[in-house]
């Protein structure tokens, strides 16, 4: 499957509704999905986070051949020129089970490695989410710790990146 990458831009709120409002695919995020308003905060800071670089952020994962909207890619860093970069994704669950979240990995690991400046990449994901784990392990990240976050679980995995 052919995907493109197009950064989240403001008029894409009803697209960034349609994934966080789901509780499917919230279910191994936040386990609850987001209400209209928690939903509409947390975009803004996504829009403002999309400023920071036009490398890095939170894209659209848009099917190339028929232009639907499928769900959402983060390379995210903290700041401009940053050494570590947080990847992840959201994907509609109508997508599930089609190897999109490894499409989605790879092509992140591959754009995070054309920028010299990062030493790694982090992902977090639910410790029950074995597919999302699979396909990590699988593009060569390794398990670092489980923590708590905001009182979810969370594995933490790691990329190192030009060694």
């Amino acid at each position: 499957m052919d995907i493109e990458l197009e950064l989240f831009k403001i008029y894409d709120f009803d697209l960034y509704f349609k994934l966080v409002s789901d509780e499917r695919v919230m279910a191994m995020i936040t386990e609850r999905a987001f209400p209209m308003e928690e939903a509409r905060v947390e975009f803004q800071k996504l829009i403002e986070h999309n400023q920071l670089d036009a490398q890095f952020g939170s894209f659209k994962i848009i099917n190339s051949d028929t232009s639907e909207f499928m769900g959402l890619a983060k390379l995210e860093v903290e700041e401009k020129g940053a050494e570590s970069a947080e990847l992840g994704y959201m994907i509609l669950p109508q997508y599930w089970g089609q190897g999109l979240g490894t499409t989605v990995a790879t092509k992140l690991v591959k754009q995070a490695r054309k920028q010299q400046h990062l030493k790694q990449l982090t992902a977090i994901i639910d410790p029950k989410n074995i597919p999302s784990r699979k396909i990590l392990i699988n593009n060569g990240f390794e398990s670092v710790s489980f923590e708590d976050f905001d009182g979810l679980p969370g594995e933490i995995l790691e990329l190192k990146l030009h060694r």
